[in-house]
């Protein structure tokens, strides 16, 4: 089992910051993925943003430029920096875990084995 904790989400204007933050405990996933994904009010969960092995990342072109995806592994958590935000960024944004990724897309929801509670961003024009 793998628990999730995210933190960092809230109410902001748009063009500026947030950083969501997901500390991972339980059992090891050195060779899965961990990724932000987001769903809207009536959409789907998209991804947003996954990092894996060593410098591999993915982004959604809708974030690219704009977010960035870090890990720090000596405390197993993840981060998603968030600049430059906009109204149509407004979502419940929900860390994911996946323990292993052989036969998988990085970019899949369905790739994903753990996922946190989710946390809200609201952004405001």
């Amino acid at each position: 089992q793998v628990q999730l904790l995210e933190s960092g989400g809230g109410q902001v204007q748009a063009g500026e910051s947030l950083r969501l933050s997901c500390a991972a405990s339980g059992r090891p996933f050195s060779s899965g993925a961990m990724a932000w994904f987001r769903q809207a009010p009536g959409k789907e969960r998209d991804i947003v943003a996954a990092k894996w092995s060593v410098g591999s990342t993915y982004y959604a072109d809708s974030v690219k430029g704009r977010f960035t995806i870090s890990g720090d592994n000596a405390k197993n958590t993840v981060y998603l920096q968030m600049n430059s935000l906009k109204p149509e960024d407004t979502a419940v944004y929900y860390c994911a875990v996946s323990i292993s990724l052989y036969g998988k897309s990085p970019v899949h929801v369905h790739t994903y084995d753990y996922w946190g509670q989710g946390t809200q961003v609201t952004v405001s024009s």
